[in-house]
């Protein structure tokens, strides 16, 4: 039996990680969340091999009780997110360098083989090349929660050549889902043209981005898990196809048949990227089919129980 620890494991991308999880028999979880962005109806059907801690990672007491667990593997997905959040409270968001530093000294004290870690594209911060590939394209950060990704990468590599602990760090893309808090983008625009509200786009809406549906994103992270790939390595998960912002808001009123009108507002003072597309070549090695497009994801969220 695997004994898995996943952090922030009741948000949009923790939540739907768990449930691939639990498909493997041989696993069995412990999902540790602090709830201030993750929710309780986002976790699995109750099992007996799968149990809820609300546990701040950033508190060392809290975190030492969680690893009285011998744990074999660690996904680490927990972090203040959102960018009009992480704007809204940078002291939070340099908090989590103590979560981090608490899950990597209790990792190699312990059981833990491997730590996975959500990293981030906003390490990249504003790209100098398209597409941003893991090793070649030089780190920008500048926003908090940027910083404290690109320190975490550091604190792991560090920790493997220091203490031999095995790491994989993902760099997650916009990836959407029917889970997803509606201060983000898919999500807000969804629930606006559902509405007939007006959606609003910070600036011109030229910004553009790729997206990733969770069910992709879980899938390779998970073949990195099973088939022991990317071991101390990085590997982008993200979709390759571009859109800005004002063609993501079109599609959706479009697939939503709504009278939604576009508002512009002024640019956000910082962290708004005005370009974002991975590489994503270590990615679709993983995965043996296209990746979901974004109309059919956004149709499979239009159509979910969460949005009707």
């Amino acid at each position: 039996m695997r004994r898995i620890l996943v952090t922030g494991g009741a948000g949009n991308i923790g939540s739907a990680l768990v449930s691939g999880l639990l498909k493997g028999p041989e696993n069995q979880g412990t999902i540790a969340d602090n709830l201030i962005t993750g929710n309780l109806n986002k976790l699995p059907e109750p099992s007996n091999r799968w149990r809820f801690v609300e546990c701040d990672v950033n508190e060392p007491n809290e975190v030492n009780s969680l690893f009285r667990e011998n744990f074999d593997y660690v996904f680490h997905y927990a972090a203040l997110v959102g960018v009009e959040r992480t704007q809204a409270n940078p002291l939070m968001v340099l908090q989590d360098i103590e979560g981090i530093k608490n899950i990597l000294n209790n990792s190699k004290q312990s059981s833990v083989k491997r730590v996975f870690f959500s990293s981030s594209s906003e390490v990249n911060g504003e790209p100098v090349e398209i597409p941003q590939h893991e090793e070649r394209t030089p780190l920008n950060s500048r926003v908090p929660y940027a910083v404290v990704k690109n320190v975490a990468e550091s604190f792991f590599k560090t920790y493997q050549q220091v203490f031999d602990l095995d790491f994989t760090i993902f760099r997650f893309f916009n990836t959407y889902g029917p889970d997803q808090s509606e201060d983000f983008v898919i999500s807000k625009f969804l629930k606006a043209a559902k509405n007939n509200e007006d959606i609003t786009i910070y600036g011109d809406g030229s910004q553009s981005r790729t997206f990733c549906f969770v069910d992709d994103n879980v899938e390779a992270c998970l073949k990195a898990f099973y088939e022991d790939e990317y071991v101390n390595d990085i590997i982008n998960v993200g979709g390759d196809k571009i859109y800005t912002i004002k063609e993501l808001a079109e599609l959706i009123i479009d697939l939503c048949n709504s009278s939604s009108k576009l508002v512009y507002l002024p640019p956000l003072d910082d962290g708004d990227m005005t370009r974002r597309q991975p590489d994503n070549s270590k990615m679709k090695a993983l995965l043996d089919h296209p990746l979901i497009s974004l109309e059919e994801g956004v149709r499979r969220m239009i159509d979910h129980p969460n949005f009707n």
